[in-house]
């Protein structure tokens, strides 16, 4: 998932989330299963910005497992 996909979809949920919380009440069991969702999709946009871009030495390590400099060796 993109960040611009990401964002989008958590703005979709909570607003499925307050529709929720209107329709069967602020302390309903609903109602927070519905704020969880939208907390699990922030955290792992949070993780997302957390990791690093790939060098473009991985990148090309991860296209070319078999060249040679990409080789690791087992001390």
């Amino acid at each position: 998932m993109t960040s611009n996909n990401i964002e989008e979809k958590i703005e979709q949920e909570r607003q499925i989330a307050r529709q929720a919380c209107d329709i069967s009440g602020a302390n309903s069991k609903e109602c927070a299963a519905a704020w969880d969702a939208v907390e699990e999709l922030q955290a792992e946009a949070s993780h997302q910005k957390e990791q690093k871009p790939k060098s473009s030495f991985e990148s090309y390590c991860d296209n070319n497992p078999d060249a040679a400099e990409c080789r690791v060796y087992d001390s």
